[in-house]
């Protein structure tokens, strides 16, 4: 049986989708079985972050409502054969799945699957709860904004409330130099805030951007850049591996304050 972990935040717009994408492949690339599950019904990215969009036939609405099979509607990832795609439906309502035909489906997926990540919609609404009912474990995504931080920390009393007593954060968006001059929350204040388990930071970096646009997972590049280096981490991390933090002092000077906020 298989681990089904859920990604959310208290906002939109944090990297969320980003992350699952990102996080989902680093999983296949290490051998790993991965199912990525969208859950945005009416607002799908997940395909598109993973350059699939032209790949779908069915979609999980399909599933639950009998059109299809799970197996039909799962869409394979390009470049990797075990790494795969539950797209969202685009024309649905965000209750047209509900909390125990999500589960279902995540139960499901778990069976075949050794990891399956679910990209639940921002904010409180249905479509969180259905979301977070299937998942064993929970990451909550936030950027170091006084907005950001104040979302996360309702989703983080929400999660708790349905039973997910332990959820780990990721920082995303982070720029050390307005940290250090004051202009930006640093990791340490928003752990004193949120009072939950850093999984990890990652910095703002263009070249995730640029791989937003073409669809293609930054972690494909190795450590070639700083952000998928982050991404990387956060699967060692994930897999509970010791992370050798060598790499990062032997990068850029922004990677080495990383460096010095986890050995801290």
């Amino acid at each position: 049986m298989g681990k089904s972990i859920v990604v959310t935040s208290g906002k939109g717009g944090v990297g969320k989708t980003t992350a699952v994408a990102n996080i989902g492949t680093g999983l296949a690339m290490r051998g790993l079985k991965v199912a990525l599950v969208d859950t945005d019904i009416g607002l799908r990215n997940l395909d598109l972050l993973l350059g699939l969009e032209n790949r779908i036939v069915y979609n999980i609405v399909d599933v639950v409502e009998g059109k299809c099979s799970l197996k039909q509607a799962l869409v394979k990832d390009k470049r990797l054969n075990n790494l795969y795609l539950l797209p969202a439906a685009q024309t649905k309502e965000k209750e047209a799945v509900s909390v125990e035909q999500m589960k279902g489906v995540i139960n499901d997926l778990k069976i075949e699957f050794d990891y399956v990540l679910i990209d639940s919609p921002a904010g409180i609404e249905h479509g969180f709860k259905s979301a977070i009912s299937g998942a064993d474990e929970a990451i909550v995504i936030t950027t170091p904004e006084v907005s950001a931080v104040r979302d996360a920390d309702r989703v983080i009393g929400l999660l708790e409330a349905y039973g997910h007593r332990d959820p780990r954060l990721i920082v995303n968006r982070v720029r050390f130099d307005m940290v250090k001059n004051g202009e930006m929350l640093g990791v340490d204040d928003l752990l004193d805030i949120l009072s939950i388990e850093l999984l990890g930071i990652i910095p703002e970096d263009e070249n995730l951007i640029i791989s937003i646009n073409k669809g293609e997972p930054i972690i494909y590049s190795g450590n070639k850049y700083k952000s998928a280096l982050a991404f990387n981490l956060i699967v060692k991390r994930l897999l509970g591996e010791d992370v050798s933090w060598d790499e990062l002092e032997k990068s850029e000077s922004f990677l080495e304050k990383i460096f010095k906020i986890f050995k801290g």
